[in-house]
């Protein structure tokens, strides 16, 4: 269908509709009349033809059904004819409405429950009030019903995992949709995914799991790299008997230190064996 430069579709004339409505004589007559009636009942005429439209909203007004040149008013004061001249205020701040909460089958066959926002504002009042009947319903049922078809391509872990490449391609798609209506989408968000009690058990399971081996693994690592460094530290010291002895008087200083009633001197085995071998000497010459 053809498009005005204002963006609105302009349906042909067929030959069912009568001759008034192509001619602008009925409808300049029916507009001078209410110049008429306007004159006649000033000053009080003037409480219903002047209309003040704030800074963040637009006019889109329409005399006798047909939408006036010039585009949406605003802001400021504006004139208009009674009963004559029916216009709609549209806002132009960003609002943020919750996407109906849709339950999901994903791709793994798991059905979840997903709560989304949307925050979106009008970029065109004219394409908002012409080419679409509710905007602000149109945008929510189609952003919800975009979201199932995202989400049912995804399995649960891409879902938990991607939000934010799941938000990115939302609105990408509803940017491309709303278009046409006048409508910016700036921000899709996921606010929660839900899971059924019996799958948020699994998943616990699964997780203290996955945990537990993580934290046997951890500790057998730990375990292999003492048993290296006690190794390196055994040969240091067996290089060197005057380390030893060190090592021995350093050990017995922090045991002093503590103030323990019993302490224990270890012996060092070379003056064991030592012994061992004069009291085996004595025994074999009697």
């Amino acid at each position: 269908m053809p498009r005005s430069a204002d963006g609105t579709v302009r349906v042909p004339h067929t030959k069912m509709e009568t001759d008034y409505e192509e001619s602008p004589v009925f409808g300049s007559f029916i507009i001078a009349v209410s110049y008429v009636l306007v004159f006649l009942t000033f000053p009080v005429s003037l409480f219903f033809c002047f209309k003040v439209v704030k800074e963040y909203e637009r006019a889109v007004i329409f005399r006798l059904g047909r939408l006036r040149s010039g585009g949406a008013k605003g802001p400021g004061l504006f004139f208009t004819l009674p009963y004559v001249d029916n216009f709609r205020c549209i806002g132009l701040r960003t609002g943020v409405h919750d996407i109906t909460p849709q339950e999901i089958l994903t791709k793994d066959s798991v059905t979840i429950r997903v709560d989304a926002i949307v925050f979106y504002q009008v970029s065109n009042p004219l394409a908002a009030v012409c080419q679409n009947k509710d905007y602000n319903n149109s945008t929510k049922v189609l952003a919800g019903t975009m979201l199932r078809t995202v989400l049912g391509t995804r399995s649960l872990s891409e879902i938990l995992a991607d939000r934010e490449a799941i938000a990115a391609n939302l609105l990408e798609n509803l940017e491309i949709a709303t278009d046409q209506w006048g409508v910016h989408v700036e921000k899709v968000e996921i606010k929660d995914v839900k899971l059924p009690k019996q799958m948020q058990r699994v998943m616990a399971a699964e997780a203290e799991a996955t945990r537990e081996a993580r934290s046997k693994v951890i500790h057998a690592e730990g375990e292999q790299r003492s048993v290296v460094a006690l190794k390196q530290a055994a040969d240091m010291l067996s290089s060197s008997p005057v380390s030893l002895k060190l090592r021995y008087l350093q050990e017995m200083n922090n045991i002093a230190a503590e103030k323990n009633h019993t302490i224990i001197f270890p012996l060092p085995t070379e003056l064991m064996e030592g012994l061992r071998r004069r009291f085996g000497g004595s025994v074999e010459k009697e």
